[in-house]
């Protein structure tokens, strides 16, 4: 019931309450067990087990509505502070509700593979001593359930995911039509044709803003008084037939050439997220700042959504990344240098992990390119990895300062972006930008909280946590496992979501 990272709708909360008291029942269900089956009995008589049976009824019919009703209020208070109304009493009764179903159901399942042991257990018990045909009984009935699940369940999930997930990548965005702009791949002349961009791809190329919004947005920005209003470049190529990353990126490389990207001021190279999606705060940020004489190119590696690929496929996210890049700067290197666009890249989410995959450092970074934006970082990348543990001595993890700032700043800033220029203004090009919330449970996730307390909860809370979270062994990490299905579904600035940060 404890306060994370991520405000709790009821429906999430009862499922988490409900696991959480199935899993509390199994263990001591386990321990117990164990006992028992060394040998080891009850010290104390059948009169004092049902007075300690009736205490701890007792205490449960006090601290369970207690802390339920404290629970809805840390959540109100947690929802509050990111912006979002609270949610009435009658969801505290449902969540509730859904939890002691959820664990009751989970509990007769267990119980009938305990009977389903025990019936196996009295079978081998003709043949073999009885505790060898116990630990039998248990060893077969896991092996079976573990299968079944693994054979019907996780694989039958996994392949009802794909097919659902590959009908909606072939289904078109409302509202939106083939673009007939030559700056857009998916026109007639494109080499990526409008059928085989997938659904984030086809929503990319047809994204505004228009022309006529950048020059509108131009005539009241002071920087773009003289500057040239073009139609922005986007090119894009959807999943190759061959399933190949490199004809995928060749792919890129053509529509570059075919639109004369070259000729653009700037190139931003974007890995998408696992669906193929590109924030579109981002591109409209990153065009209207520069009166769209700028080229935009990315392309799709997968449609399935993030979360499956951070569960199940962290390969193929930093290869997709790597042959992108490749590509594109491969075909930039052989253009005139005093001519050639400056070259940056861009990657949020899964794509900030993707995109990183093609540098193996600060060095490379700043060496290949005119710049870096990577936002909402997974903890397990690389890069964002080795800056953050080296940060300078007295910085913290939220927010760490790597070498001064003077190649490498983070903002965890909600809603802007302007703490990047607390460190002074000797920050050297190329610059490296990292955009996270202390609250963004994608970024604060790791393995290590089940058992180790991480800096960022040991140092003064960020502008959007709950200043009294506090880290519990294996309850942490389980909790924050539980936000980051739903880090994106909060207000602009919270959480997953980045869309008011992108200028500074």
């Amino acid at each position: 019931m404890a306060p994370s990272l991520i405000p709790r709708a009821w429906f999430f909360q009862g499922l988490l309450s409900g696991l959480s008291m199935i899993a509390g029942y199994g263990i001591g269900a386990a321990i117990g067990a164990i006992v028992r089956w060394l040998g080891f009995t009850r010290p104390w008589s059948g009169r004092i087990a049902k007075i300690l049976w009736l205490v701890f009824a007792g205490i449960a019919l006090v601290a369970i509505p207690l802390f339920t009703v404290l629970g809805a209020n840390w959540q109100t208070e947690l929802r509050l502070l990111f912006g979002m109304e609270g949610e009435g009493p009658s969801r505290i009764i449902s969540q509730l509700v859904l939890g002691i179903l959820l664990a009751a159901g989970l509990l007769g399942l267990g119980r009938l593979l305990r009977r389903a042991r025990r019936w196996v257990s009295a079978k081998l018990a003709r043949w073999i001593p009885q505790r060898a045909a116990i630990l039998a009984s248990v060893l077969i009935v896991a092996f079976l359930t573990i299968a079944i699940l693994e054979g019907t369940l996780v694989r039958g999930t996994m392949s009802t995911l794909n097919k659902l997930y590959e009908a909606s990548d072939k289904g078109y965005p409302d509202n939106r039509t083939q673009p007939t702009d030559a700056e857009r791949s998916g026109t007639q002349e494109s080499l990526s044709s409008w059928d085989s961009l997938g659904f984030q791809g086809r929503n990319f190329v047809t994204d505004d803003p228009s022309l006529a919004e950048i020059q509108d947005f131009a005539a009241t920005t002071p920087g773009l008084a003289n500057t040239e209003i073009k139609t922005p470049i986007r090119v894009y190529a959807g999943l190759s037939e061959d399933g190949s990353f490199n004809t995928t990126a060749d792919q890129v490389v053509a529509e570059l050439d075919r639109t004369n990207a070259w000729d653009r001021k700037v190139l931003m190279v974007a890995t998408a997220t696992g669906t193929g999606w590109i924030d579109p705060s981002f591109t409209a940020t990153f065009e209207l700042m520069h009166g769209g004489d700028t080229e935009i190119a990315s392309m799709q590696y997968s449609y399935l959504p993030s979360w499956v690929s951070f569960l199940s496929d962290r390969e193929t996210p930093p290869a997709a990344g790597r042959a992108l890049f490749e590509a594109v700067y491969a075909a930039w290197l052989e253009k005139p240098e005093e001519t050639r666009p400056e070259l940056y890249v861009f990657g949020l989410s899964l794509g900030s992990y993707g995109m990183q995959g093609a540098f193996s450092g600060l060095q490379d970074m700043t060496e290949r390119t005119n710049g870096a934006l990577f936002v909402g970082t997974p903890n397990f990348t690389p890069n964002w990895r080795y800056f953050t543990d080296n940060r300078d001595a007295g910085s913290h993890e939220i927010a760490p300062v790597f070498d001064g700032g003077v190649r490498v700043r983070f903002s965890a800033q909600p809603n802007s972006a302007m703490s990047l220029w607390d460190l002074g203004t000797d920050w050297r090009q190329p610059r490296i930008t990292y955009l996270q919330h202390a609250s963004d449970a994608i970024t604060w996730w790791s393995p290590d909280l089940i058992f180790t307390a991480p800096d960022w909860l040991k140092e003064p809370a960020g502008a959007d946590r709950r200043v009294n979270m506090v880290w519990l062994p294996t309850v942490t990490f389980w909790q924050v496992s539980f936000d980051m299905f739903v880090a994106g579904n909060v207000p602009a600035g919270h959480g997953h979501a980045y869309h008011l940060e992108y200028t500074a």
